[in-house]
């Protein structure tokens, strides 16, 4: 088993990864930073509601700082900056996001996290290490009974062309104010191996109008919220079974 998802991973390592290339906010339509394109654009780079990436590959350390919106850090790229847009969304609204084509391997959980920023907006906020996130939504595995290429997990649909991206929906009893959204993909591939599950952050910035007054109070820090020995972080996704999605809870809104 070892032996067949080496080669799969080996094959797959040399194939385009992805990354959220735009989202769907409020009724607008975002383009969303564009790693191979904005860098090379000087002053003509457009504003992004989107903080930087710095390529289509993954993140791998899971104390890194690069985990939290991304960064290469091995290469002198410390994590991501604050983009310099918002955008206006509702409480209880329905986001999508557009992922680039996904590789049909990298199978894994899908996971969304919110952490409230300053009331000046995120726009020169950097959350650091300080516990401020929340999870307000997760997806993982459908079939436990099934193996590559018929297992099925929240990223599948993702590894078709024509899919209708990824939806998540803002906490209805939310306080206004801006927020900072985090969304990845874990691949699990190569997660057979201490240290080979691959995490795909994105994050992007909201100024929510609500009528609600809940300020979450059970937050979790990032880096620190995942275990590089936990069973759901090394993991054999090559095999069936049943999977426990990393992280905390997902936040509801109290009844």
């Amino acid at each position: 088993m070892k032996f067949v998802a080496s080669v799969l991973a080996t094959a797959t390592a040399v194939s385009a990864h992805g990354w959220v290339d735009n989202a769907t906010i409020g009724g607008q339509s975002y383009q969303l930073y564009q790693p191979y394109q904005d860098p090379y654009m000087g002053e003509w780079a457009p504003k992004r509601i989107s903080r930087k990436i710095t390529s289509n590959g993954p993140v791998e350390d899971v104390a890194s700082i690069d985990l939290q919106c991304g960064g290469i850090s091995a290469e002198g790229v410390i994590g991501s900056a604050p983009a310099p847009l918002h955008a206006t969304a509702t409480a209880g609204s329905t986001v999508n996001l557009k992922w680039t084509y996904w590789p049909d391997s990298h199978m894994g959980p899908l996971l969304t996290y919110m952490a409230r920023c300053p009331e000046t907006g995120c726009q020169a906020w950097l959350p650091g290490e300080e516990p401020v996130w929340f999870k307000i939504h997760h997806e993982g595995r459908h079939t436990f009974d099934k193996t590559w290429p018929d297992d099925v997990w929240a990223a599948t649909p993702l590894m078709y062309y024509e899919n209708g991206g990824y939806n998540y929906t803002i906490p209805s009893c939310l306080k206004s104010g801006y927020y900072l959204v985090r969304h990845e993909i874990i691949a699990l591939h190569s997660a057979w191996a201490k240290g080979g599950a691959q995490f795909y952050p994105s994050c992007h910035q909201l100024k929510v109008e609500s009528e609600g007054d809940v300020v979450p109070t059970s937050l979790v820090s990032i880096p620190g919220v995942y275990d590089a020995d936990a069973p759901n972080i090394h993991f054999q996704v090559w095999a069936p079974g049943t999977y426990e999605i990393p992280g905390p809870e997902v936040f509801t809104c109290p009844s």
